[in-house]
């Protein structure tokens, strides 16, 4: 077991006092880098002598637990990828910290980094995590890093959304390669939450691999600079704003009609229960802007169906009338009765 003590830093340091006659606490007081990485450090002891510290490197050892750093008032990078570390705790008292590196530990949450709002830059990536889980974002955490954050990598953690990330408004380089993302609305949806990024690394996700994934996301993000490291040209990203815009036009235009087409006959088909006779012509592409009066058809076949009968039984005693009339003019000797019959040459009123 290696500790990290003050008598660890001052057996290292010997050679770097700058006077031979410095104190052990003079010079503690005034470093500001300590580099103690791959030194089998498994924890750190009491380093509260060294308040001007700005940069630890602790890194490659075995810390399983993170303590006793709350001296740190002035750290601004902590640098501790490849340890044994399970939880982020005991961290909120940095609150000048900028740079926090925690790759290659045994996270399964990131938490406990509410109040640090100068943190800058969150390196978490490639932890330990059981097969068949993924690395989880506490959303206290996530929000407290709503306004600083700007840099985070979270590649190969099994991650397969990112809507929980969208929150993170000023974030300029997301870099999340090797997860398992595969929806391009998921990405839609937080890429128009981030307009400041200039910097996305997206390299061996499932979403890589599907038909035009460079092109949509080049068009959903306005301020990207380089996708999956390579450089958007902006003759290119101008190019494929306008082929979709042109495409967009396209589509709409064939809705438009295929909707008029649908309005257009349903009014003209009297067999619809509910079609629509206009009483004036209008393009059936501006039905939708035009305002048209029109009489149900539904209702005017309904009342001649009703009238029907009876206007066929009045035809009916009208044909026969006429045909009693004509034949009596015909056949005087008729048995049929005459006096209901006028003779056609007689102009007078007969009196019954």
């Amino acid at each position: 077991m290696v500790r990290l003590s003050v008598d660890l830093i001052a057996r290292t340091s010997s050679q770097q006092r700058s006077r031979k006659d410095e104190s052990v606490a003079q010079y503690l007081k005034k470093v500001t880098h300590l580099n103690f990485s791959n030194k089998n450090i498994d924890c750190v002891e009491d380093l509260s002598m060294c308040r001007n510290l700005t940069v630890l490197y602790l890194y490659d050892n075995n810390i399983s637990r993170i303590g006793n750093l709350g001296f740190a008032t002035n750290l601004t990078h902590l640098y501790l990828q490849n340890n044994g570390i399970s939880t982020i705790e005991n961290l909120r008292g940095l609150k000048k910290l900028e740079k926090l590196y925690l790759g290659g530990n045994y996270l399964t949450v990131v938490e406990g980094l509410e109040g640090l709002h100068e943190l800058r830059e969150l390196h978490i990536e490639s932890q330990h995590i059981p097969p068949g889980e993924r690395l989880l974002f506490d959303p206290r955490t996530i929000q407290s890093l709503a306004k600083s954050l700007c840099v985070l990598n979270i590649s190969n953690n099994n991650i397969d959304e990112l809507k929980e990330l969208a929150v993170l408004e000023n974030l300029t380089q997301f870099v999340a390669m090797d997860n398992n993302l595969t929806d391009i609305k998921d990405l839609e949806f937080v890429l128009k939450k981030w307009p400041k990024l200039w910097r996305m690394d997206l390299s061996g996700n499932p979403i890589c691999q599907k038909p035009k994934y460079r092109d949509e996301v080049i068009v959903i993000s306005k301020s990207l600079e380089i996708l999956d490291g390579k450089e958007i040209k902006e003759m290119a990203r101008q190019f494929l704003v306008n082929w979709k815009a042109s495409r967009d036009a396209r589509r709409k235009s064939r809705e438009e009609n295929m909707d008029g087409r649908l309005v257009y006959q349903q009014l003209c088909n009297p067999e619809h229960p509910s079609s629509l006779l206009p009483v004036q012509y209008h393009n059936t592409k501006y039905l939708d802007k035009e305002k048209t009066n029109y009489i149900f058809m539904a209702q005017m076949l309904s009342e001649r169906k009703q009238n029907q009968p009876q206007r066929l039984v009045a035809k009916r005693k009208t044909n026969i009338s006429k045909g009693i009339r004509q034949l009596a003019v015909k056949d005087p000797a008729s048995s049929l009765p005459g006096q209901d019959v006028l003779e056609p040459h007689l102009h007078r009123q007969v009196v019954l």
